[in-house]
């Protein structure tokens, strides 16, 4: 397969290479292609992208090669499928990016667009639940929330202690009521084997994220909302971290009133080794 240009940083600034007029596009998106919208060069507004498919292929890992992630996306305008985005993303590199117009359905084919002078910012966007989503990966701990009624949110986040490391982002339903949340994650301040999570619910009644009030520590063996693993099985929020020369879970569970509540904990050293 040939990867057609390599991937720095998000949004990706596309271009048509096959069009009669050239068009040029930002895309965003998250993890499972979660969160996902393009902007049009030229066009103030946004166009929401609904996930069609996502496939992850992690057979390659047994050739060494990085796993594999297909996305396929549909262009959604006034409620009704516009157009279809595709690519496929392997560690850094992207390939057969390409968008099927609906109206006629003539395939455009996609590359990354050379930007001059333009250095990386490191600010990042995601489109959830109507809701438009800013943050810095790199250079600040500004997060702010933009509301389709108008209103805003705007709060700080944790910031990594070391230079080199990065705020990463996860789109998960992280309390099992069928809508996405969000959690914004950094390296721990010590060794940076695990990353510490802040967690903000959406709200579907009041359509509005609120951040996670953290647990009683006082019976855990992690002091933190560290490694953040959704069960969804077992309707359990599971934490792990380091303590010395041994790897700890703890088990929480969602109570009536949206509060999480310890059941359990046990040593995942062996596990682990």
């Amino acid at each position: 397969m040939l990867y057609t240009f390599v991937l720095k940083a998000q949004p990706l600034t596309l271009k048509s290479v096959d069009a009669d007029k050239e068009f040029r596009l930002k895309l965003y998106y998250g993890n499972a292609g979660k969160g996902a919208f393009v902007q049009y060069e030229g066009k103030k507004g946004i166009i929401p992208l609904r996930v069609k498919s996502y496939v992850l292929d992690t057979l390659q890992a047994r050739n060494n090669q990085p796993d594999r992630h297909y996305f396929v996306w549909e262009e959604m305008v006034n409620g009704k499928v516009h157009g279809t985005y595709q690519l496929l993303q392997m560690n850094h590199l992207i390939a057969d990016a390409s968008y099927i117009r609906e109206q006629d359905r003539r395939h455009f084919l996609l590359d990354l667009a050379e930007i001059h002078n333009e250095k990386e910012d490191g600010n990042d966007q995601y489109l959830l639940h109507g809701a438009l989503i800013s943050f810095n990966h790199f250079y600040n701990s500004n997060l702010l929330i933009e509301y389709p009624d108008g209103k805003k949110m705007t709060a700080e986040l944790p910031f990594p202690d070391n230079p080199e490391a990065a705020q990463q982002s996860i789109i998960e339903d992280y309390n099992f009521d069928g809508y996405d949340d969000l959690a914004f994650t950094i390296p721990d301040a010590g060794m940076g084997v695990y990353h510490r999570f802040t967690i903000y619910l959406y709200n579907p009644k009041k359509k509005r994220f609120e951040k996670l009030k953290e647990p009683d520590y006082s019976r855990s063996d992690c002091s933190c909302l560290c490694d953040v693993d959704a069960n969804k099985e077992k309707k359990l929020l599971q934490t792990g971290c380091r303590g010395g020369a041994s790897w700890h879970q703890d088990s929480y569970r969602f109570d009536k009133n949206g509060m999480l509540q310890w059941i359990g904990k046990r040593d995942l050293s062996e596990e682990i080794e």
